[in-house]
């Protein structure tokens, strides 16, 4: 009884060996074709794309200014609000106002809403 079952332990792990071994060969397969299927000609090129893609997330995710440091946190002033109140009159956009001034657009929308100079929704 135990020889048996000891046969059938050895040809269950030779069959899972067997297993292994075939999906090695798929999953190498289909990894070789990835950057083809992406239009990508080599391997080199799409490792590069996927990790640009990936620093590119984490970036977000922490704002930072062009030397790499953190930002600091912008002082709201009763002059910014000024500046924010002359720019929008002159017709600028959020993203002008936010880069003139030096703030962030959700701060500028923060002004806008506080002075009174957008719309209410509907």
């Amino acid at each position: 009884m135990v020889t048996e079952k000891l046969k059938e332990l050895k040809a269950a792990q030779a069959k899972m060996w067997e297993l292994e071994k075939s999906i090695a060969v798929e999953l190498a397969k289909e990894l070789a074709e990835l950057p083809g299927k992406y239009g990508f000609t080599n391997v080199q090129a799409f490792i590069k794309a996927v990790k640009s893609t990936a620093a590119g997330r984490r970036k977000a995710s922490t704002p930072k200014t062009a030397g790499g440091k953190r930002r600091k946190r912008a002082i709201i002033t009763a002059d910014t609000k000024t500046q924010v109140k002359a720019m929008t009159q002159a017709g600028k956009t959020g993203a002008e106002i936010a880069k003139a001034v030096g703030i962030s657009l959700p701060s500028v929308q923060n002004i806008k809403k506080e002075l009174g100079l957008v719309k209410a929704r509907k």
